[in-house]
């Protein structure tokens, strides 16, 4: 009988050995392929659809290059030393040095503020997220909003003089402005209509559920932006110079009050993507309700007026943080100006 039981006990156990060994081997082969597929790229296991969607939906804007990839410039050295060449060069100086040729000492004119386009539209307009000239050749001529007529590049360029370079356009016939709209243009020149490319304009932030703050937009602005843009936001200008190294944030040299940076969600989106110095739009240094925060502190404080009284000749069509009324809705200038704008948003239905 013992015998008999011994028996049974060693069958057991040589089962359990063989239950022990097949666990352990498929723990070591489950670590093994979780090894591997660590080391596989996820695309690699994923279906493309973007040829279906695509055929689906002709009709919708799409992308014009991969998820992945960031839109190109085109190469500046690439122009043939030609007149068309030599006036997109050029466009690109002006466009770059603006002050230098067109500023209150200007070589050739004296129409703007001191500040440069680029001061706006970073690295000449060419910058992912720079507030960048992507898109201007594929979307004018356009009817836009704010004038409520067509506009085409020229125009365009006029407005930013008047407002953000708080001054006067060049006349679009001469040198000038013939070579800036041509070098805006070559910009864009590779996107086509009606096409979007990643890293174009302004990137997108989240909503704040509540307003701005100017008062926290200070401490921010004290820490993060004072050291390069002045303790009044004047700029930074080197002695002697004409030209500012870093520009004024208010103040009579800065954007007035009808320039699109004066909208804070323009603001608050072109700092997160491109400041404090260093800053990009895949490694920003500040957080979405700082940028919110310190866009809030900077467009509170004086800066010249601009005559807007023909902006917006249908007032439905106001953004929901441009901040002087009349409104077609019920909330004030303050809250169209700092939010919170979830409920401006959805009483326009947007």
């Amino acid at each position: 009988m013992k015998r008999d039981n011994d028996k049974e006990f060693g069958s057991l156990l040589i089962k359990f050995s063989n239950l022990i060994g097949l666990s352990a081997l498929t723990t070591i082969l489950l670590l093994f392929l979780v090894f591997i597929f660590r080391l596989t790229p996820a695309h690699t296991y994923l279906p493309d659809f973007s040829q279906v969607f695509q055929d689906s939906a002709p009709n919708e804007v799409t992308e014009t290059v991969g998820d992945d990839e960031i839109w190109k410039v085109p190469d500046l050295a690439s122009l043939p030393a030609t007149p068309e060449g030599d006036q997109i060069r050029y466009g690109h100086e002006l466009v770059k040095n603006t002050a230098q040729y067109l500023g209150p000492e200007g070589s050739v004119l004296h129409i703007s503020n001191g500040m440069n386009c680029q001061n706006c539209h970073l690295d000449a307009g060419t910058k992912p997220y720079g507030n960048n000239y992507a898109l201007v050749a594929s979307t004018y001529p356009k009817v836009r909003a704010r004038s409520g007529m067509e506009e085409d590049v020229t125009k365009r360029v006029a407005d930013c003089f008047e407002r953000s370079l708080n001054g006067t356009a060049p006349g679009k016939d001469t040198k000038e402005m013939r070579a800036m709209v041509a070098y805006i243009q070559w910009v864009g020149k590779d996107v086509k209509k009606g096409n979007k490319v990643k890293g174009s304009g302004l990137m997108d932030i989240e909503m704040l559920n509540r307003a701005s703050s100017p008062e926290l937009g200070k401490v921010i602005y004290i820490h993060k932006c004072q050291v390069c843009h002045g303790e009044e936001g004047e700029g930074m200008k080197p002695q002697g110079s004409a030209v500012y190294v870093y520009p004024p944030l208010w103040g009579e040299n800065s954007y007035n009050d009808g320039a699109g940076l004066y909208r804070i969600s323009n603001f608050a989106k072109y700092v997160k993507a491109n400041m404090p110095l260093g800053a990009t739009y895949d490694n920003p240094q500040l957080t979405d309700e700082e940028a919110w925060d310190v866009a809030a502190f900077v467009n509170s404080m004086l800066r010249p007026n601009k005559n807007i009284s023909n902006d917006w000749p249908d007032i439905s069509k106001k953004p929901f943080d441009h901040p002087f009324g009349p409104y077609t809705d019920n909330f004030n200038e303050e809250q169209h100006k700092y939010g919170p704008f979830q409920p401006i948003i959805t009483s326009q239905g947007k």
